[in-house]
């Protein structure tokens, strides 16, 4: 080595060590391994739509949905019943409240004012026929690999905005970023396994996914409503009672705040003769007109205020149609068989606030809640009492566990009650007749072994003294006063000082929000295949989260682990054996005191619409009916 004869001795000598240091590890080293031959490209689905298990109904060339007439006249106008008031036309932040998020609304089908990527994903935009599926709306088609580690939309070029603006990629990015820092809190939870949006080209739109739970990401994506960036950039994206600038069949012309709402048919709409609007959208007006107090409402229909009136109440649908419209057929009425699965309708827990943070004490609550007396005294017998939190739908647990569900709940044993795994759930029943003493000696039993005993009339906590109250909080409506006041009776012949708090909506939401309450009442809509919904209903994850839907509180790990293991669950049947596992914990854990449901539509209307011949099993439909001419 020359370069050494020009060093000092001692240099040489270690320089001299270190090379042979190196070419003896280099020695040891293993030969080069063969160049390996790059993984071969994984499969790329590309469809006109989504389904989370099994196949689309509909081919990729269909005309229209098999239940619309593709030949509606268009015209006319229709006008509906709202319940309470708003405060806001922007439905996609947590304050105000806006039309579409006003009881019942998404129903009827017309509220919504955004176009999204995919039609059927959500409660106000369903396939009628088809269970769990949607369709291309805004996005022609869709690419996937079956990893579903990313996800593509292909964008319709023809998609526009109302003011005639083109829908583009870069608006998709700037909704998913807006709506998940800037919209309401669930928006974030939905999204929190979206890594990234990146528009590839103006109508090529990319979404990085992550974690394991991605079955439903399409779905929830496909769903996120398209806000047009050059409108929201310069506009404060809060409550507002300013029509903005929109894209679907209709737009807001109209406001009266807190009284009234008219939609205008947009006539150029982009969408109109898409396979999934034809038949669809056919009135050129839809106003809808709100009330605080249902039974004024009524009084309004019944002197043609409004023109479809939806009967929640089973004692007024049996009594209240003795009126003339209705016995000389101007006026018709029908119970519509549905095959759709039923809201989560119940008394909810706050499990934040002690008493509510014991199983025994929330069990004891149920025990005192008579259903049978309700249901022949005030429902005239109309009624089913819900023993699932998913009534009316295949994910009802019966039976005990199978052995699906068994390998599901195994881990969890020590932490749910041993009867889960040794008999069908139950709900309490009474013979009707009001008497319930026997519940209420087992009510007071379980109360007394969490720490309530009796001191004169009242019950009070062992150790502190402390009196047991509690207070039900709901919005202001007749209806259910009837239905809570039976219950806080018997709660108070057990010695618990209950009350019942109505309030107005507003007020009602800002609690809601905040979690404000010991108990509510709240409907939880339910799709066919739940999925990023259960989140926000039911995961620890949104237990605190302010402006979630966990009305329970609910922060159990089984729970947690049962929700993951349906969003994760790689075949159709562990899927429903997720939820119907799941089911059972939250019915045997008594997080929340179940109410009733029917499998039917109670519906009056004025004979003045043309309405499709095909039954519709997933949707009111009203949507897809039309006016008929006038003699």
């Amino acid at each position: 080595m020359w370069i050494f004869a020009t060093l000092p001795e001692h240099l040489c000598r270690r320089l001299t060590a270190l090379a042979i240091a190196v070419l003896l590890c280099l020695a040891t080293l293993p030969a080069a391994a063969a160049p390996q031959p790059a993984p071969a490209p994984e499969e790329v689905i590309i469809s006109h739509g989504y389904s989370p298990f099994g196949s689309l109904k509909y081919p990729a060339d269909f005309a229209h949905f098999d239940y619309v007439n593709p030949d509606a006249p268009k015209g006319g106008t229709l006008r509906l019943f709202g319940f309470g008031s708003f405060d806001s036309l922007n439905p996609y932040v947590i304050s105000g409240t806006s039309p579409a998020n006003t009881p019942g609304a998404a129903l009827f089908g017309f509220l919504e004012t955004t176009d999204t990527l995919l039609m059927g994903a959500s409660s106000h935009n369903r396939v009628g026929d088809e269970p769990g599926s949607a369709y291309g709306l805004i996005a022609e088609t869709l690419e996937y690999p079956p990893s579903l580690d990313w996800i593509i939309f292909n964008l319709r070029p023809a998609a526009r905005f109302n003011d005639d603006t083109p829908i583009t990629a870069e608006d998709v990015v700037f909704s998913f970023q807006l709506l998940r820092e800037q919209g309401h809190p669930r928006y974030a939870l939905m999204l929190q396994d979206v890594v990234a949006a990146e528009a590839l080209s103006p109508h090529r739109v990319r979404f990085t996914l992550t974690g394991n739970s991605r079955r439903d990401l399409p779905l929830t994506l496909g769903d996120l409503p398209v806000l047009p960036a050059h409108y929201w950039r310069e506009h404060s994206f809060d409550s507002t009672l300013v029509p903005p600038v929109v894209s679907s069949p209709y737009r807001i012309s109209r406001v009266r705040p807190g009284r009234q709402v008219v939609f205008e048919r947009v006539a150029d709409y982009w969408g109109r003769n898409l396979p999934v609007n034809r038949g669809r959208y056919n009135f050129d007006q839809v106003i809808i007109d709100y009330y605080r107090d249902a039974q004024v409402g009524f009084e309004a229909f019944k002197s043609g205020g409004y023109d479809i009136h939806l009967d929640y109440v089973a004692k007024h649908w049996a009594t209240g149609y003795q009126f003339p419209a209705v016995r000389d057929g101007r006026v018709l009425r029908a119970e519509i068989p549905h095959s759709i699965p039923r809201p989560t309708q119940a008394f909810f827990l706050n499990q934040h606030r002690a008493p509510l943070d014991d199983a025994r004490v929330r069990k004891a609550l149920n025990l005192l809640f008579d259903f049978e007396w309700t249901n022949q005294t005030i429902f005239n017998d109309a009624y089913v009492r819900s023993d699932s939190w998913f009534p009316n739908s295949q994910h009802g647990a019966t039976g005990i566990p199978d052995a699906l569900e068994q390998a599901l709940l195994e881990p969890w044993r020590e932490h749910l009650p041993a009867a889960l795994f040794q008999q069908p759930f139950r709900q309490p029943a009474s013979d009707g007749s009001g008497n319930i003493r026997e519940r209420m000696r087992q009510a007071l039993a379980l109360l007394a072994d969490a720490g309530w005993v009796p001191r004169g009339r009242q019950l009070v906590h062992r150790d502190s003294g402390e009196p047991f109250t509690l207070e039900v909080l709901n919005y202001q409506t007749p209806t259910m006063n009837r239905v809570v006041e039976p219950w806080l009776r018997n709660l108070e012949r057990v010695g618990i000082r209950a009350s019942y708090r109505p309030v107005d909506l507003a007020t009602y939401k800002a609690r809601l929000d905040s979690f404000d309450y010991d108990i509510t009442i709240f409907v939880l809509p339910q799709r066919a295949y739940p999925g990023a919904e259960l989140v926000d209903y039911l995961h620890s994850h949104s237990a605190t989260l302010p402006g979630s839907r966990n009305y329970s509180r609910i922060a159990d790990p089984a729970v947690d682990a049962l929700v993951e293991a349906a969003l994760n669950a790689e075949s159709e049947a562990g899927y429903h054996a997720a939820l119907r596992a799941l089911d059972r914990v939250l019915l045997w854990q008594h997080y929340s005191i179940p109410h009733w449901y029917i499998d039917h539509h109670r519906l009056a209307w004025w004979d003045k619409f043309g309405r499709p011949e095909t039954p519709v099993p997933y949707i009111l439909g009203t949507e897809t009916w039309w006016a008929k001419k006038q003699p």
